[in-house]
């Protein structure tokens, strides 16, 4: 493998994240217009997308054992032309079944990108936490990107060309990866550049315990807090309109999408597993103060929540990574996102079911907190920092 074949796995990897995360933040912001169009109610309308989250992980495992047993770049083709068509399909549905169908597909779809082309972006990468760091930049510039077209497209030629422009657009790159593929400018790769030392049975199985418990708490807080805020923005920041509150939910992702070039470059440089567990003790307060606030400090404080939910994801994947054999990295990361993004995906169910029983959003942040601080908890029980990785940083560090 070349190191240009390398950037432009890192490239095409960074740019299958933004995909990734863009359609469904875009179902909800298109949800708050959605019920005058559907003749349903808000709760209803965001109901319609829970068949597609569930696919998106539940489908995960699947896709990773593809990607390890028959083509990482072959997965990754078929990722980016079926969501692109998938995208376009929800902008044109007429109705409330043709809209769940269709956002079942970018589920089935999108749920290829993370526990392939993460594992294909850690094969290639020298600088794993500074590669996952780069890459979830662009996992948060999704949903921050998401809220301006949507916004954008709502207020000009209306909600449908929220999902089809993107639609388009995730197609073409697909086109263009074929390309590249034909070419040999990427190529496939099945072993690590910089292979990782072995871990033990006991740490293997020790850690796939733990992050099973984390990540399954970390993935709700994030999945039930990205179709909260924009309704919680809209009834706490008085009258902003659409427009405000996609400004306000694209301040709070693009802050948290950036700070992750920080956190991978900590991962890289300091123990992963305290990176991890910081991440998540800074989010109690915050996801607990977000229960009564209103104004300016509500997004103030929601971008330092998201922040930390996000920051810890370069560790937690170098976690996982170190923990799970090479040759099934694929499966294991598939494993991971049916707990982050299937069954953490019933929040966005949780955030319906707990606005209609309690008529606000203070119990569902009050819970999240808590989720918070179960992850802190469970990490702080994660291996011990192996002698090797552990003499390897120390070395980067004094370079």
């Amino acid at each position: 493998m070349t190191a240009a074949s390398a950037r432009a796995s890192l490239a095409f990897s960074c740019v299958g994240h933004l995909f990734a995360h863009l359609f469904e933040p875009i179902f909800y912001i298109t949800a708050l217009v959605l019920p005058g169009e559907l003749g349903m109610p808000y709760e209803e309308v965001l109901a319609l997308v829970i068949g597609g989250k569930l696919l998106y992980g539940l489908l995960a495992p699947a896709a990773g054992w593809l990607g390890d047993r028959w083509s990482t770049v072959g997965m990754m083709a078929v990722y980016f032309i079926g969501l692109g068509i998938a995208g376009i399909a929800v902008g044109c549905a007429t109705g409330p079944w043709a809209m769940a169908v269709a956002l079942g597909l970018t589920g089935l779809f999108g749920a290829i990108y993370h526990p392939v082309g993460i594992a294909w972006l850690l094969r290639n990468a020298l600088d794993k936490g500074k590669a996952i760091g780069l890459n979830g930049v662009f996992g948060g510039i999704g949903p921050a990107l998401a809220a301006v077209l949507a916004g954008g497209m709502i207020a000009t030629v209306g909600w449908r060309a929220a999902f089809v422009v993107p639609g388009i657009a995730c197609l073409l790159t697909g086109a263009v990866f074929v390309a590249a593929l034909a070419k040999g400018v990427v190529v496939e790769a099945k072993v690590d550049r910089k292979p990782e030392p072995v871990a033990s049975r006991d740490d293997s199985w020790r850690a796939g315990i733990v992050l099973s418990v984390t990540m399954l708490c970390a993935g709700l807080i994030y999945q039930a807090t990205q179709p909260a805020l924009p309704k919680l923005f809209e009834e706490r920041l008085g009258d902003s309109g659409v427009l405000g509150v996609s400004a306000a939910v694209t301040a709070v992702y693009l802050l948290a999408g950036l700070s992750q070039v920080l956190a991978g470059h900590l991962a890289d440089r300091l123990s992963p597993k305290l990176v991890y567990v910081g991440a998540a003790l800074v989010q109690v307060p915050l996801l607990a103060a977000l229960a009564t606030l209103s104004g300016m400090p509500l997004v103030a404080v929601a971008g330092l929540a998201v922040v930390g939910n996000m920051a810890g994801i370069p560790a937690e994947n170098i976690l996982l990574s170190r923990y799970a054999p090479a040759r099934w990295r694929g499966t294991a990361f598939g494993l991971k996102f049916v707990l982050s993004f299937g069954v953490s995906g019933l929040g966005v169910p949780l955030v319906s079911l707990m606005r209609a029983t309690t008529g606000g959003f203070e119990a569902l942040f009050v819970l999240l907190a808590a989720a918070a601080a179960v992850v802190a908890a469970a990490a702080a029980l994660l291996p011990p920092e192996r002698p090797a990785a552990a003499e390897a940083a120390a070395k980067v560090a004094a370079e």
